[in-house]
């Protein structure tokens, strides 16, 4: 019988503290924004590389994690606050784990958070004839000391079409590539792509040191 009197209590309690975290205020302030290079967002692998955020004052500190989306944007729910906004390793851009960004989060807040990428690609453009693409672009080497590793063109049949998520793939041959300079390439789409509407298609540059690619901008090209 006593047992059975403890297990109730330890149900009463358990009810009544899940109660309290119900009680909780939710945050109701968004900061937002975009990763950039000279203003203009970087593409990425659609949640790959990420930022941390970091509050102080607070017994309990933990970073909280911020996505990023492929075209470059990011959205985050948070209490008002000042925040310390870190930009982490493994992104296709120099880790700057000591100089964080100091961010005062109050109502919806945007703030841009600007990176410097390894390699960019600039003035890319596709075209489709007859089942073949066609794509130009330039490889800019930002970083002096970066290291050239792969230049892929990626397509697939959504707007997610990165390293992890398409359907056709070709590497670029890396010792033609003159940085600054455009380059070509031209491929046959696969029997697969052929029978849809529409591809969605970008190019990707990686260095050596990090696991990621730089990616243009998706863009549709229709097919029919």
């Amino acid at each position: 019988m006593k047992r059975y009197y403890l297990f109730i209590a330890l149900l009463i309690g358990i009810i009544f503290t899940g109660c309290e975290y119900d009680n909780f205020d939710e945050p109701k302030s968004t900061l937002s924004g975009s990763v950039v290079y000279e203003g203009n967002p970087v593409g990425i692998r659609n949640n790959g590389p990420q930022l941390e955020l970091w509050q102080d004052g607070y017994q309990l500190r933990y970073a909280i994690p911020v996505y990023i989306a492929q075209d470059g944007t990011y959205s985050v729910s948070l209490f008002d606050g000042e925040y310390k906004l870190v930009r982490k390793a493994g992104a296709p851009w120099e880790p700057q784990l000591s100089d964080t960004i100091t961010i005062n989060v109050k109502g919806n807040t945007v703030y841009d958070v600007p990176v410097k990428p390894y390699f960019t690609i600039s003035k890319e453009s596709f075209q489709h004839a007859s089942g073949k693409i066609t794509a130009n672009f330039t490889v800019n080497k930002i970083v002096e000391n970066a290291n050239l590793a792969q230049v892929r063109l990626f397509i697939g049949h959504s707007v997610l079409t990165d390293q992890n998520k398409k359907e056709q793939v070709v590497d670029v041959d890396i010792s033609g590539i003159i940085f600054g300079q455009q380059s070509s390439l031209s491929v046959n789409l696969s029997e697969s792509l052929k029978k849809l509407d529409e591809v969605f298609i970008r190019v990707g540059v990686r260095a050596n040191v990090t696991n990621e690619f730089y990616y243009t901008q998706v863009q549709k090209i229709s097919l029919k």
